[in-house]
């Protein structure tokens, strides 16, 4: 049996008067100076609010960028989130190690304890940031990387916010890393993904992306059923190498049986088809459709069952046990009842995924 997980303090220290201004103004992204104790050495950082819609919540989930010293484990910069609207605390880390576990680069992530000027502020996840770093980490070849920050992430010609042809073929993007040329690539690549013919697209699509990455990564979406994460809560990276396109998980707490409020979500609730252009028209293929098909099926056999997934799940609840009473924003009683539901959305989702596959067929 596994022993629980060390769950590290973390010591945030801003200066009252910032911190004031930092819960007046949500939407200011400017960075405030304040510091950050881990394991007792001190770091100088510059803090900032994260996230949409869930700046508006309680508790508050942070940026981080180090400039004193410069690093942190080898990263500039991590995100604390919040995971405010999960009551288990554990779908995003549970969604990012399970993309790992079937073959997606995914960002490192790990619960900690926050303290905000002495003052509990509850259990967080500390995840890495895809940069930079994250590419050398994994010896990955220099490239740029494009963030999906709104539902215009969706592959198309067409805006998935407004419905009207969009004015540029970046709109939904924001670039983390690389050159401003490197805009161009992307356009390219969404440019052929809408208007190659049928037989062209089958041909040249390895041209442009790394089919077997973003199959798996589709696969990952529907296992864990990110409603979001076909057109947002991705990164979408360009190796310089090879000049393939390959597509990085991000946010992930709206998984596993609840939705980006928490509430309740059916099994079957997210098509095993997916959706936005680039995932239609490769299943529109039949050579790919296949391929996810297997896919699907080694998953079914390999990760996504009970034997698999509980151990993982309780590991996770009993490292983070003697935390959740010291959590002010957390209903122990109400996290107590998670893993079961869990359990049972992976009972759920196995048979509806099973008995879909034929569809690919």
């Amino acid at each position: 049996m596994m022993k629980p997980i060390k769950i590290p303090i973390y010591q945030l220290f801003v200066h009252p008067l910032d911190l004031s201004e930092l819960k007046k103004d949500i939407w200011n992204n400017d960075p405030l100076p304040a510091t950050l104790t881990i394991q007792k050495k001190r770091y100088d950082i510059d803090l900032a609010l994260r996230g949409a819609h869930i700046r508006k919540f309680p508790k508050k989930s942070f940026h981080v960028q180090f400039y004193k010293p410069k690093t942190y484990k080898g990263v500039k910069e991590i995100h604390l989130n919040a995971e405010y609207k999960d009551p288990s605390m554990i779908r995003n880390k549970l969604s990012l190690d399970f993309f790992k576990d079937i073959g997606v680069h995914s960002p490192q992530c790990r619960h900690i304890f926050l303290k905000v000027n002495s003052q509990n502020s509850g259990i967080y996840l500390e995840l890495e940031s895809v940069d930079r770093q994250f590419l050398m980490k994994r010896g990955l070849p220099d490239g740029p990387i494009f963030y999906a920050v709104n539902g215009d992430a969706n592959f198309s010609l067409m805006s998935d916010v407004d419905k009207k042809i969009k004015t540029s073929l970046t709109l939904g993007y924001e670039r983390k890393y690389g050159l401003s040329e490197d805009n161009a690539e992307l356009e390219k690549f969404i440019y052929q993904v809408n208007t190659m013919l049928n037989n062209e697209f089958e041909k040249e699509i390895n041209q442009y992306l790394d089919i077997d990455r973003y199959l798996r990564y589709l696969a990952g979406i529907i296992f864990t059923q990110n409603y979001d994460g076909f057109v947002h809560n991705y990164a979408l990276y360009q190796n310089r190498e090879t000049g393939l396109f390959e597509v990085f998980p991000w946010d992930y707490d709206a998984t596993w049986g609840r939705d980006i409020n928490g509430k309740y979500m059916r099994e079957d609730f997210v098509s095993i088809l997916g959706y936005n252009t680039l995932t239609a028209r490769l299943l529109h293929t039949d050579k790919y459709r296949k391929q996810y098909q297997l896919i699907l099926k080694n998953i079914l056999n390999e990760q996504f069952h009970h034997d698999y997934l509980k151990p993982k799940i309780d590991l996770m609840y009993e490292s983070l046990e003697p935390f959740i009473t010291q959590d002010p924003y957390k209903d122990e009683e109400e996290w107590i009842k998670e893993p079961q539901r869990i359990y049972d959305y992976i009972e759920g989702r196995r048979k509806y995924i099973s008995t879909h596959l034929d569809i690919l067929n």
